[in-house]
């Protein structure tokens, strides 16, 4: 089989930046680096600092040694957050495909992000932290690893927690205007960057804002489509708000088959602890462990259809395997090592299920390997506690017999669609012509993405450090992609879509991912 015949002439073979973008995301967050987080990295901070944010550690910095001394500490400690061999490790160790990498509006380059902001009087130490941001994302990329800029902390703060800069203790992000505004330049520096080549899985464009934020919707609306205008193709990641219900709604009116403009791919991000909130401290682990497998039951019904309802894609952009102290007050018999096992194994299975990738919270601290907390421990490979897909451990000299095998087993699989969506079809509407054509199309391109998302750079150098191996596991949102590629609209646009569904399917049942 050549993996790339047989498309459709307006739609191209996946690429490179289509798998690190639309596989699924086994991930975990950075850490406290370019955003900092006093509990995770104490060291960053003085200690007669009485505050726990970045702007309280670079005002007590440069008040004590000086903003050309504190610029250089801080543009070390950037440089030797993440070295060689962690990216090695998490790539071929931890089975990582992707980072999400949180940064501040203060990161930016040029001193109109942070004029009028608290960090005004500091532009000058941050000068050079987009420099070593994109050089980050550079070296991870040559190491097939993706990533997501996450802008963690916004002007004014979407929330009064300190992972927003400072410890002002309100969020005022959405409720000013001139906030607002500055929030849209920082998305369109980053489309910018990624137009001109800057190989991202997605911008997710706010993190964590307040349950009752006003106007996050309408700014999502405007910074969308100041997004659009430069790079149409970038993932966009809203954060649901913790209303997930309402993000989707959201997302399926985005996400439709036939848009009147272009408009980015819509990802929804939500989080998931059991940690914090009063009603989960109740709980015991059994319990909570027995609450996993219902999670995310929101997209029940919502998926499966995106000629119908739009699509919906959610990614877990934070989770972690703690549990809060009065919780671990009632484990009863059970150690509590096979207890953070069983919720791990939980969790991983569930968004494997259900979502398009999730990124665990976290791995960079000072703390190393970091406990519960902790991506390193959490993902030691003789005595895990999450767990990658299966389909991470696949060898590469595996991997030629499964792909030699779904050449020669595409035919077959494919008539065997061809004729039972016939016979479906036929059955429910026998008066009914069907343009089957469109299922067919559909289902070669559907097999064939997934086989070059498994194939990855296995024959093709083109690929680019992508991996062999990789499953399609965004897959509402590239079926919307492949919807919208084929140009196709009218009554008969399911079947395509159906087609492509199949295929992939197909696929996966003949490799066994």
């Amino acid at each position: 089989m050549n993996s790339r015949s047989n498309l459709l002439p307006a739609i191209q073979a996946p690429s490179a930046l289509d798998i690190i973008r639309y596989r699924y995301h086994h991930a975990t967050n950075l850490g406290s680096v370019y955003v900092l987080e006093r509990w995770l990295s104490p060291s960053r901070f003085l200690q007669e600092t009485s505050g726990s944010s970045e702007l309280e550690a670079a005002k007590s910095w440069v008040a004590k040694i000086g903003a050309e001394q504190t610029k250089k500490m801080f543009e070390a400690a950037w440089a030797n957050a993440i070295l060689d061999e962690d990216i090695a490790w998490l790539k071929d160790e931890a089975k990582g495909t992707t980072v999400r990498l949180p940064i501040g509006y203060w990161n930016l380059p040029g001193e109109e992000f942070t004029r009028g902001t608290p960090f005004e009087d500091f532009a000058h130490i941050y000068s050079a932290a987009w420099t070593s941001i994109r050089h980050l994302v550079l070296r991870l990329r040559a190491h097939g690893v993706g990533v997501v800029i996450d802008f963690h902390a916004m002007p004014g703060g979407a929330n009064t927690n300190d992972h927003s800069g400072t410890n002002s203790g309100v969020a005022e992000f959405l409720t000013s205007p001139y906030n607002r505004k500055l929030g849209i330049r920082c998305a369109e520096f980053v489309a910018r960057e990624s137009a001109a080549g800057l190989q991202l899985v997605g911008i997710s464009l706010v993190n964590e804002p307040n349950e009752d934020s006003e106007n996050l919707y309408a700014w999502y609306d405007q910074t969308i489509d100041a997004v659009c205008a430069i790079d149409s193709s970038l993932p966009v990641i809203i954060s649901d708000a913790w209303d997930l219900k309402r993000a989707i709604d959201y997302s399926l009116r985005k996400n439709v088959a036939s848009p009147t403009r272009s408009i980015n791919p819509i990802v929804i991000d939500t989080h998931m602890y059991w940690c914090f909130n009063d009603a989960d401290k109740k709980k015991s682990p059994q319990e909570i462990i027995q609450e996993v497998p219902t999670k995310l039951s929101e997209l029940d019904g919502k998926e499966g259809s995106v000629t119908d309802r739009g699509a919906v894609q959610i990614i877990i952009g934070e989770y972690s395997n703690v549990l809060s102290a009065d919780t671990w007050l009632k484990t009863g018999e059970t150690p509590k090592a096979d207890l953070i096992k069983i919720f791990g194994a939980e969790q991983s299975l569930r968004y494997q299920q259900r979502a398009g990738g999730a990124f665990f919270w976290t791995w960079k601290m000072d703390w190393m390997p970091g406990g519960e907390w902790g991506f390193k421990a959490q993902s030691d490979p003789q005595n895990r506690f999450i767990f990658p897909p299966p389909h991470a451990f696949i060898p590469d000299c595996n991997i030629f017999g499964l792909l030699e095998c779904a050449r020669n087993r595409k035919d077959e699989r494919m008539w065997k669609a061809i004729n039972q969506h016939r016979a479906y079809h036929e059955h429910l509407a026998p008066n009914k012509l069907g343009d089957h054509s469109r299922y067919e199309n559909g289902w070669r391109i559907g097999y064939n993405d997934a086989y070059i998302f498994f194939e990855g750079k296995m024959n093709d150098k083109a690929m680019e450090a992508v991996e062999p191996g990789n499953r399609l596991g965004n897959v509402e949102l590239w079926v919307l992609k492949r919807i919208r590629e084929s140009g196709f609209t009218g009554d008969l646009v399911w079947e395509f879509e159906q087609g492509v569904r199949r295929g992939i399917h197909d696929f996966n049942a003949v490799v066994g991912i």
